[in-house]
């Protein structure tokens, strides 16, 4: 069912909005859902202050049910309204784009380009998964000056900047984009935008293209030590495992891709792989590959030489190559200062263990 929702009345189709008013489209015809797993949610024109009570009734009847993929294309409008929009698509672990909805009368000046800025922008930040633009689409941050601002030209009081750094605070994000540089004048700084690229969206974090934040655990089992690096994604969790043994590790990796489709690669008998910074691990040949549950599992011996270069590294990927075509399947991971830390400990803690185990076996 393809369904606009104009004025806010659930289940009046093709109905336009009232100017000045966001409109709702919502796509979950069998196709859709077949394709994209999820109804495709429009929200384009104006954000309004009662959109967040009418997005928020569709939630309630389910038409947008939890984890759906919500599109925006809006040039701004209330920012409270923003915001707590942002807050429903966070509560119901939803996905944000930006993009321009499907409609039966496209007329010629209809944009084919969606552009989200403002209001838009901070509904944006509110996805628990949040793609970055792609083509054409562009994203703007409006700076804050961290005082109360004055009502906008509508009359409406914004929020206050408390009250914008809480809300960035709970999404989990860092508030430094949208912070002003202090050469910017509070007279101007409500109206500077600032147009982020895809790079910069998610170098910043403001973007996250279906990944959480990897997660670093190190245990130690009878005095054997081990290391699980796990990435939530959208549709499950993708996570890389370091087992100590003599002379070296385990390494092995789980690429979350549905039951189905892992049975699928295993049988077409390709090849799989590690990478550390966009480099394969050698000697080649070392992995094994199969289907457990819904998780393709590489794994191969990692040598304590082969680990130390981890300490250095900024990537380490999991991939395993169709002999048949071009395309590969797999993940990375991007490590940060404190996973590297994490790796430290786990090296320094694996490679003493590693020589007990050693010297117990001869």
């Amino acid at each position: 069912m393809l369904a606009a929702y104009g004025q806010g009345v659930a289940g009046r189709t093709s109905q336009a909005p009232l100017d000045g008013q966001l409109s709702i489209q919502v796509n979950d015809d069998r196709l859709t859902l077949t394709v994209a797993k999820a109804p495709q949610v429009y929200l384009y024109g104006v954000i309004d202050a009662d959109a967040p009570h009418r997005v928020g009734a569709l939630i309630d009847s389910r038409k947008i049910p939890p984890g759906s993929d919500i599109y925006l294309n809006s040039q701004g409008g209330d920012l409270a309204a923003g915001i707590a929009l942002g807050r429903l698509f966070r509560a119901g672990s939803m996905t944000t784009h930006l993009g321009v909805p499907r409609l039966k009368h496209r007329s010629p000046t209809t944009p084919k380009a969606a552009v989200c800025v403002g209001a838009c922008a901070y509904a944006y930040l509110g996805g628990l998964y949040r793609w970055a633009p792609s083509g054409n689409d562009r994203i703007g941050l409006n700076a804050f000056v961290v005082t109360d601002p004055p009502a906008n030209e509508t009359g409406k009081t914004q929020p206050a900047s408390g009250d914008i750094l809480s809300y960035l605070k709970d999404m989990g994000i860092n508030p430094a984009p949208f912070t002003p540089a202090p050469t910017t004048s509070p007279a101007t700084s409500h109206d500077d935008i600032v147009w982020l690229s895809s790079d910069q969206l998610l170098a910043t974090g403001l973007a996250n293209n279906g990944y959480l934040m990897l997660r670093a655990t190190y245990e130690s089992s009878s005095g054997v030590p081990s290391l699980v690096l796990s990435q939530i994604v959208r549709g499950g969790v993708n996570k890389i495992t370091l087992q100590c043994r003599p002379n070296g590790q385990t390494l092995t990796a789980y690429y979350t891709i549905g039951a189905s489709r892992a049975r699928q690669i295993v049988a077409h008998g390709t090849y799989p792989h590690f990478e550390v910074d966009q480099q394969e691990v050698l000697p080649r040949q070392l992995e094994t590959i199969d289907a457990v549950d819904d998780a393709l599992v590489i794994s191969r011996p990692y040598t304590l030489a082969q680990l130390e270069q981890l300490l250095a590294a900024h990537t380490l990927g999991a991939w395993v190559s169709d002999t048949r075509n071009a395309l590969r399947y797999g993940f990375v991971v991007g490590f940060g200062s404190v996973i590297k830390g994490t790796i430290r400990t786990y090296y320094t803690q694996c490679a003493q263990t590693s020589q007990s185990l050693n010297a117990q076996q001869r």
